[in-house]
């Protein structure tokens, strides 16, 4: 009856599609979890018969109805799913069903890697589970029985997180932490091994390890990472658990595993109980730890988190060791490029409404830009860090290097567009900056933040040919790297005060508020080349006046206005961001 059946495409983008999909799986007690590809046979009515989606390199939502099983059509349907993963780069190929389902899995070479009485999680292919256990093996070395094993996110890595580490390494011949291997928290997870690594530096008896998809990760514990308790729950920390206990433990030798106590988070809570009810009868002590506390709540990503996104570098820096730091400057760089590029409305620039007076870039091009510049934010804030260790002045060639490096790949995201340029050199100076006097003081001041920032700048020459500097030769203005050079003066005497007054003010227009004081006083260099001296003279008088009687509606007729004219004040953008970015950083 299906000898000629066609595998096609469910796009679940279609809701009508994704409706069929749902109650398909439903006639067969399954829900639609997320993935990124569904396929399905249909009948020559157009109902669905038998589907199944990949979400990376994982099989999910399977089903074969009743009335076409036992025609090989589940066969049919894993080889092409197993074929559009391979298509797409997976060296192996997993998959969550039922138990009964074992068999038919096991007749095309997936094996059993983890139980839970509800579900069993399958894999193959060679570079697989096995894979991970040999790297594990070769970090253990000839390190007998008896270690210990903590499995942490840090995102970003804490005191909190430092302090679980000191006390279990106290008690541990070898500690060994892993790192959740994911990307979907605030700080990506080179980001979050590099600060464990350097949050453990001094522990003799720690190994930091590589992650895998065999440890909290979206495979074998999704919902972790909603932080929702739902009824699948359990079973996904169970396979979890289960996975750790048969593959993870035994490669390195580990009979205790340390958890951190967990008094807010239920899902973490609940994870913590099963493992004290799963792991001790496997063999391996479960040591729970109560959290560091700080002003009468504990240490928590979450509270550095909500610091940074407060706008306070201050408050996250004392949650976090110093070793943190540079990380948290880094981000909050491109948090204060995210909320000026967001900023909305405003006049002749990209924002949420519109591309503003600009052909070649919108907001999703902008917002790729900063995302491949935050890696070199980062360089950037750990060579401030390393320089100040050794108290040296950063060396501008260095800086210039790493600069070089960002502005490639903000060119090879955006296809060639300059998105950042300017704002890739101020931004760039300062997270450096911040860096290095974060290190020498508890505290960050104004004064060394810009002694740093014109130090380094000295070093600098003009760029010939730029735009900016052909505007700075011909009419005698100030120029990106004469502001740099005078520790952003105006900035910090003028423009930093006025943010904050409009902050207390109305914290709403205060951004919009801010950009057009900046417009009304600096020579914009990006406004002297596409109009003219004469007309961005005239910008500046025209932003003082609505700075003066400021509505939404007279900052939409701006924007309309100066995209007829062709206007664009990206210069005072960037100097808006820096200025968020400073105000962040001394809060």
């Amino acid at each position: 009856m299906y000898d000629n059946f066609e595998i096609c495409d469910m796009p679940l983008s279609l809701k009508s599609n994704r409706t069929r999909v749902e109650r398909f799986l439903a006639d067969s007690g399954l829900r639609l979890e997320g993935v990124d590809y569904y396929a399905a046979v249909t009948d020559d009515d157009g109902n669905i018969i038998a589907g199944g989606g990949l979400q990376g390199n994982v099989i999910k939502c399977i089903a074969v109805g009743e009335a076409a099983r036992d025609t090989g059509l589940s066969n049919k349907l894993i080889s092409h799913l197993i074929g559009m993963a391979t298509q797409q780069g997976a060296d192996s190929v997993k998959v969550y069903t039922k138990p009964g389902n074992s068999a038919i899995f096991e007749s095309m070479g997936f094996t059993v890697i983890a139980r839970a009485p509800q579900a069993i999680l399958m894999e193959n292919g060679v570079k697989g589970i096995g894979r991970y256990t040999s790297y594990l093996r070769s970090m253990r070395g000839d390190r007998p029985d008896g270690a210990t094993a903590i499995v942490m996110n840090a995102n970003p890595f804490t005191l909190g997180h430092r302090y679980l580490i000191h006390l279990a390494a106290q008690e541990a011949t070898t500690l060994y932490v892993i790192a959740v291997r994911e990307d979907r928290s605030a700080f990506s997870y080179q980001e979050r091994l590099a600060m464990i690594q350097d949050g453990c530096k001094n522990l003799d008896n720690v190994v930091v390890l590589e992650g895998s998809d065999y440890a909290i990760s979206e495979l074998t514990f999704p919902t972790y990472f909603l932080k929702q308790v739902t009824d699948a729950t359990d079973t996904h920390i169970t396979l979890d658990l289960d996975l750790f206990a048969r593959h993870i433990a035994p490669a390195l030798g580990v009979t205790v595993r340390v958890v951190g106590s967990e008094p807010i988070d239920a899902l973490t809570a609940r994870y913590n109980e099963l493992m004290l009810e799963q792991l001790p009868p496997r063999g391996i002590e479960v040591k729970p730890i109560e959290r560091l506390m700080l002003d009468g709540q504990p240490v928590s990503a979450s509270r550095v988190r909500q610091a940074m996104a407060d706008g306070s570098f201050c408050m996250a820096g004392a949650l976090v060791p110093q070793t943190t730091d540079p990380y948290i400057i880094a981000h909050l760089a491109c948090d204060a490029l995210r909320a000026e590029l967001h900023t909305t409305p405003k006049p002749g620039l990209v924002d949420r409404n519109d591309n503003g007076a600009h052909r070649d870039m919108d907001l999703a091009l902008m917002n790729k830009s900063i995302t491949a510049l935050q890696p070199y934010f980062v360089k950037l804030a750990l060579y401030g860090r390393s320089c100040a260790e050794d108290y040296e002045i950063p060396d501008g060639q260095e800086v210039r290097r790493i600069g070089l490096e960002a502005e490639e790949a903000m060119l090879h995201a955006t296809g060639g567009v300059n998105t950042h340029r300017g704002a890739l050199f101020a931004m760039g100076l300062t997270t450096l900056a911040a860096a290095w006097c974060a290190t020498r003081d508890e505290v960050v001041g104004s004064k060394q933040l810009r002694e740093i920032i014109m130090q380094v700048a000295e070093q600098f020459k003009p760029t010939a040919g730029t735009h900016g500097n052909n505007a700075v030769t011909a009419h005698r203005v100030s120029g990106a790297l004469d502001m740099a050079q005078a520790g952003y003066e105006q900035l910090f005497n003028d423009w930093l005060p006025a943010y904050r007054s409009y902050l207390a003010e109305d914290a709403v227009t205060a951004p919009q508020r801010l950009l057009l004081l900046i417009m009304s006083q600096l020579d914009d260099t990006n406004v002297i080349h596409r109009v003219g001296y004469d007309q961005a003279q005239q910008v500046k008088i025209e932003a003082r006046q609505l700075l003066d009687n400021y509505t939404e509606q007279a900052m939409q007729q701006m924007n309309r206005d100066y995209i007829a004219r062709n206007i664009s004040p990206g210069g005072s953008a960037d100097m808006v961001a820096l200025t968020l970015f400073i105000h962040s950083i001394l809060n």
